[in-house]
């Protein structure tokens, strides 16, 4: 664990900063009282929110017909 006072930490900021990303513990002090502990950045994913394009996106009614040239390209691989 690396504890570094405020003075000495503003002085060497860059230097704590890649020790936390190396994944040492930073932790910051002031008049010998540990204050914060400097970490690595994670990122939070938003969450995945459905029904964007609900009304905006239609499908037709032969989606699923193949034409003969697919079905040609399938031959073999299809079920029947």
């Amino acid at each position: 664990m690396v504890i570094e006072n405020m003075y000495q930490a503003k002085t060497h900021l860059s230097r704590l900063v890649e020790q936390a990303l190396d994944g040492e513990d930073v932790v910051i002090s002031k008049a010998g009282k540990p204050l914060v502990r400097l970490v690595p950045y994670e990122e939070i994913p938003e969450p995945l929110v459905f029904g964007h394009l609900k009304g905006q996106i239609s499908i037709t009614d032969d989606f699923n017909d193949l034409s003969p040239e697919i079905e040609d390209a399938f031959e073999g691989y299809l079920p029947s």
